[in-house]
């Protein structure tokens, strides 16, 4: 049934508690997994005759993407262990257009998620995050709460 799952993850506990399922799937189903983790932050801009150091912008930036790579690779070494088809993907952009995206392009045939379950001023990446790609979604979508992970 599902052959493909995208599991955005943003590196807290909280949208870790997708993994547990998302594994149980991929072996019952032979399914092969793209773990996603989008880098929102912005590009640099400048305002006139403002001057920045470049050099340690890029150099930040660089970093911080190893850090998400090494992030995933964790969890990609666990899962070809146990013979788990997996990718990883780092994105740039819009959290939720960018899961969207990613799920049409790779052809996802589910994309499988934490909803940190919180309201308000409370809600984190997951919290508004689920409720844009819930809305916008034109696949199938699994979407757990994990208020209690930490």
């Amino acid at each position: 049934m599902y052959k493909k799952i995208l599991v955005p993850l943003d590196g807290s506990l909280r949208a870790e508690a997708i993994l547990p399922h998302v594994e149980s799937l991929a072996l019952r189903l032979n399914a092969s997994v793209i773990l996603m983790y989008v880098d929102e932050t912005s590009d640099l801009a400048l305002e006139r005759d403002e001057v920045v150091d470049v050099n340690a912008f890029l150099e930040k930036r660089r970093k911080r993407i190893q850090g998400i790579q090494a992030y995933l690779q964790a969890i990609v070494d666990k899962w070809q262990s146990i013979d788990i088809d997996v990718q990883m993907r780092v994105g740039r952009g819009a959290v939720v257009a960018c899961i969207l995206d990613s799920a049409k392009r790779e052809s996802a045939d589910l994309v499988a998620m934490a909803s940190h379950g919180q309201g308000g001023v409370e809600r984190t990446f997951y919290g508004s995050v689920a409720v844009g790609v819930l809305n916008r979604i034109d696949r199938p979508l699994l979407l757990i709460r994990s208020r209690f992970a930490r």
